[in-house]
């Protein structure tokens, strides 16, 4: 799947701007998560079109990128995070960054990573994965 990230000055109104803007564009947003630092963040979303978001935020300027990052279920319960990422790493996948979904599916829990080898990420998630969104 594709992550929408938005690069922001830290600076006073800036998330709320853009979250603004993005409720004008009709975008609902799926997940979210935001990093900064002392002078700029970057807000990393997923969105259901994130071709057409991307589009739509350069139109109102925004600094965009999109980044291909993957979505796994794990199951929802204490270890079934660590269980799934102790497999990643048994393959040699190397997570750069991760974060949680808004929405469970049934009894699964989802969550979005990014991984610096995506060919060793798909054929790691073939043989353990629940459900899986590239």
């Amino acid at each position: 799947m594709l992550q929408v990230s938005v690069f922001l000055e830290n600076a006073k109104g800036r998330l709320a701007q853009v979250l603004g803007d993005l409720a004008e564009m009709g975008v609902n947003i799926k997940a979210l998560s935001l990093a900064d630092t002392k002078d700029f963040g970057v807000l990393r979303l997923v969105v259901d079109d994130a071709e057409r978001v991307e589009k739509l935020l350069k139109e109102r300027l925004y600094v965009v990128k999109l980044t291909r990052v993957w979505c796994l279920q794990v199951e929802d319960r204490p270890g079934g995070l660590a269980e799934v990422l102790d497999k990643l790493v048994e393959r040699g996948v190397i997570v750069e960054y991760m974060y949680g979904f808004v929405e469970k599916v049934g009894e699964l829990a989802q969550i979005v990573l990014r991984v610096r080898d995506q060919a060793l990420m798909e054929a790691a998630v073939k043989d353990f994965c629940i459900g899986v969104s590239a």
